[in-house]
């Protein structure tokens, strides 16, 4: 299917996502405080920008979830890396890795406030924890999928140890490892906001909060659709970098079915 052709299909798919919003609300008469018309909602959108007051809380956020995004990411390629490739050090720490993940993070956030107080670092931080996971999964598995049958042929040509990690290791587990940004982009988003709905003065879950507050519900779900448009923008940027990266690799080819 041509590109501009699945861009119009996505683009009809919205339109008809909004009529369907609109004929709802005008069949069944619901209330603006339960769910306003889509006009109401742009028609705050544009004020929220054209205002000014959305900018600060956007760019905190923007700033949060990055942070955390980067962290994440340095953490959980480095962990996944060691782990996957080393059986000592996925013996001791593998539990410690697990027991982070099943616990429920927003049960540690206000450990996170107590720690690093109501600033922008415990933000980060809570960012960082809910993205690091599938970091960390999809780095120790590309690291422990590296083909056999290629060691093997490195070994014989008595490759150094840091030759078969830049030239087959990694090469080999940067797909698995791109798909953990993909998720963790989004992750770290989700983070930020929580964090900010609980512990925030800043930031568009703050903000959300306030306009909830209000009852300016328009405002409020303008701000949702910042989020999403956010959490959008960012999962494509991130969706790119597997045409910069692994251009030879399935995933960086447009689907053909």
């Amino acid at each position: 299917m041509p590109r501009s052709q699945r861009y119009l299909i996505q683009a009809a798919a919205v339109i008809g996502f909004f009529a369907i919003w609109k004929f709802y609300v005008e069949a069944f008469e619901v209330s603006t405080l339960v769910l306003p018309p889509p006009e109401e909602v742009f028609v705050a959108l544009f004020g929220l920008f054209a205002s000014g007051e959305i900018w600060p809380h956007l760019y905190v956020t923007l700033l949060e979830c990055l942070g955390g995004f980067v962290f994440a990411c340095i953490a959980g390629v480095t962990l996944g890396m060691l782990l996957g490739r080393n059986a000592m050090l996925d013996t001791i720490f593998k539990p410690f890795v697990i027991a982070l993940q099943v616990t429920p993070k927003v049960a540690l956030i206000p450990l996170f406030i107590l720690w690093f107080g109501f600033g922008l670092e415990s933000k980060v931080i809570v960012s960082a924890v809910l993205a690091f996971f599938p970091v960390f999964a999809n780095t120790y598995l590309g690291a422990r999928s590296v083909d056999r049958g290629l060691v093997e042929l490195f070994e014989v040509g008595k490759a150094t140890r840091d030759r078969r990690f830049t030239k087959l290791v990694l090469p080999s587990s940067l797909p698995y490892i791109l798909t953990g940004m993909e998720m963790a982009i989004v992750l770290s988003i989700i983070g930020a906001v929580v964090a900010e709905f609980m512990a925030g003065s800043r930031g568009l879950g703050y903000l959300a909060t306030i306009k909830l507050q209000e009852l300016q519900v328009g405002s409020l779900f303008a701000v949702v659709i910042v989020l999403a448009l956010i959490g959008f923008a960012l999962y494509f940027l991130v969706g790119s970098l597997r045409r910069v990266l692994i251009p030879w690799h399935e995933s960086a080819r447009p689907a053909t079915i």
